[in-house]
């Protein structure tokens, strides 16, 4: 049996930066590797597209893929590659290879996995949801519809998606009841963390996993959706949502307080040389630790 085999499995739990930050910290002590990943975005490329095409948002699927893509890889390099000019401004290579491998296969989760064979991916990609869906908050001055009109939004209570039935595809499901741990962050709270995890089936799921569910807090506030927020602040907005937690990691050194909470809490160094965001060095040990 391959050292890989007997490694743990471990889903990442999100969207954007973050959940790809973390899907390459994971790469260094998993097995079966997987990103279960917001589709809501609504801004930049992803939403002209997803207007265009009728396509869920694709530009967090493309940063995940690309963080379990081979080494060396040039087409996740391609991947990344933006247009500046023409009618093409502002798209990414991959948006657009993407959304023809979802419209050649005729399937969601079938065009991301021949993405993710193309790019010899180390692990899967899959999509919160199937549906193009739009995400919804309520705040304290009312309600706001729209990923980016959300994070433009402070004093937010809870988000939701519309369709409320929107539903994970089964190996989403399949795969988060199987893993031995489940990450879920960093990234924005609302626009991606729970832009994902409030998914009826995700959520659900995550409740009847009986691996380990570990929360990795932002470095920091990210005015105005969390202005003002401590690292308790984030866990209770979860709670909110139906998602618990056994373990939280955050790096208080970066300016946010800890806060009140029942749930571990381990505080460590989880950047490097760029304090703005998460080491994937730092946060493979401390995710790996936790496991051990």
């Amino acid at each position: 049996m391959s050292e890989r085999s007997q490694a743990p499995a471990v889903v990442a739990l999100g969207g954007g930066h973050g959940t790809a930050v973390t899907l390459t910290a994971a790469r260094h002590y998993a097995g079966q590797l997987t990103g279960v990943v917001s589709v809501a975005d609504d801004g930049g490329s992803s939403g002209r597209l997803r207007e265009l095409l009728n396509v869920v948002a694709l530009g967090d699927i493309r940063k995940c893929l690309v963080a379990l893509a081979g080494e060396g890889s040039v087409l996740a390099l391609a991947f990344e590659r933006r247009f500046e000019e023409g009618e093409l401004a502002g798209h990414t290579l991959g948006n657009l290879i993407l959304a023809g491998l979802i419209e050649a296969t005729g399937d969601l989760v079938t065009g991301m996995r021949e993405a993710a064979d193309l790019l010899a991916a180390v692990g899967d990609v899959l999509p919160a949801t199937s549906e193009r869906v739009v995400l919804k908050a309520e705040a304290a001055h009312g309600s706001v519809a729209g990923q980016v009109a959300v994070m433009g939004t402070g004093n937010i209570e809870t988000v939701c998606l519309v369709p409320g039935d929107a539903q994970p595809p089964p190996l989403a499901v399949e795969r988060i009841l199987a893993a031995q741990q489940i990450v879920i962050g960093p990234g924005s709270l609302f626009t991606s963390v729970l832009a994902a995890a409030a998914v009826g089936g995700i959520a659900d799921a995550v409740a009847r996993s009986e691996g380990q569910v570990v929360y990795v807090c932002n470095l920091r506030p990210q005015p105005p959706e969390t202005a003002g927020f401590t690292v308790a602040d984030h866990v209770a907005a979860l709670a909110r949502h139906n998602v618990s937690v056994d373990a939280v990691l955050c790096d208080s050194i970066q300016g946010m307080p800890i806060g009140e909470m029942d749930v571990e809490v381990i505080d460590v160094p989880l950047t490097g040389d760029n304090a703005l965001v998460h080491s994937p060095a730092r946060l493979a040990h401390a995710l790996s630790s936790l496991l051990a």
